[in-house]
């Protein structure tokens, strides 16, 4: 780093460094997600403006509706007319019901937001504790089991457990309603469509940390003090995880996020992901658009933050923010 470079590093301080380098970071994948989602609705096959004016409606009609939605345009005019539309706030109207994005977002936004949060904290719940019991069982059987297990459940697409989980637990067994969100029991097929998945992942990744925490000095001068096994772990252990777990945590919520779009549609979750498919089908563009662009946000910035609070809990992942090449 040159001499210039090092002086606004020891200016900012740790701190100051990793929230403009993190913030630059979101800047940028703002910037990646604008352009990108603009580009990626005029690949989609298919014409907006003869789903607009009818299947049946003459070409007068039809180029009378590509007008009126400003698609006759240049790309290049449409892009700026979409880009100075974001930075006024203004997301645009859906192509078929006139109504603003924006509203249709914070509509379905608490839906989604409601599903993932819960999924993310179950995967929290369930990984961390499976993660480190098997590391301490030590079993080459429970390891052969664990390990087949959590990979084939893991590589298991959401829509997949999604659907065997209707058939089971709504169809076969009638105990769960197959879709909806009318009462509180609705959000559980849901939500374990994208537990069960995420805790495979997660839990593979905790046991290996356990594994080498476990292995630590430390960690045998506690167990040779003859600790009772709860102390041992959650006072000794635990806290070793939390920074793996914490950045792992942030990592599969931003994931859930994505995930939410196909298990939305399997179990007819009024959120963002079940709206996203909606559009998809009428090539409402700004829908799209905005919809994409929302989650993709809320991804990076829940990145964002997990890593502060990694930072927060661990001051020493600082250590190395003003250095090149961290």
């Amino acid at each position: 780093m040159d001499a210039a470079g090092a002086g606004r590093t020891s200016l900012l301080g740790p701190w100051g460094t990793f929230l403009v380098r993190r913030l630059a970071g979101l800047a940028a994948v703002a910037v990646t997600l604008v352009v990108g989602t603009f580009l990626m609705v005029q690949l989609i096959p298919g014409d907006p403006a003869r789903v607009v004016a009818g299947a049946d409606a003459a070409p007068a009609d039809v180029e009378r509706a590509r007008h009126e939605l400003g698609l006759d345009r240049p790309l290049f005019t449409q892009f700026g007319t979409y880009v100075s539309g974001l930075l006024r706030g203004d997301l645009g109207a859906s192509f078929q019901t006139k109504e603003p994005v924006a509203d249709i977002i914070g509509a379905r936004l608490p839906f989604t937001a409601e599903i993932a949060f819960l999924s993310v904290l179950g995967v929290l719940v369930l990984a961390v504790p499976i993660g480190l019991a098997v590391a301490a069982r030590g079993s080459r059987r429970t390891d052969g089991a664990f390990t087949f297990v959590t990979g084939l459940v893991g590589a298991t697409p959401e829509y997949i457990i999604g659907t065997l989980l209707v058939l089971g637990f709504a169809i076969k067994l009638g105990w769960l309603p197959a879709a909806g969100a009318e009462t509180v029991s609705s959000m559980v097929l849901p939500v374990a469509a994208l537990v069960l998945p995420g805790t495979c992942v997660m839990t593979r990744i905790v046991r290996t940390e356990a594994a080498h925490v476990l292995a630590q000095d430390y960690m045998r001068t506690a167990r040779g003090r003859r600790l009772p096994p709860l102390r041992l772990y959650a006072r000794h252990a635990l806290p070793n995880l939390l920074t793996a777990t914490l950045t792992l945590g942030g990592l599969i919520l931003a994931g859930l996020l994505g995930g939410t779009v196909i298990v939305e549609s399997v179990f007819a979750w009024p959120g963002i992901g079940q709206r996203v498919v909606e559009a998809l089908l009428v090539r409402d563009y700004p829908v799209i658009q905005g919809c994409v662009l929302v989650l993709g946000l809320l991804a990076a910035l829940l990145n964002l933050l997990a890593d502060a609070a990694l930072a927060l809990l661990d001051p020493r992942t600082l250590a190395g923010t003003g250095k090149g090449g961290h």
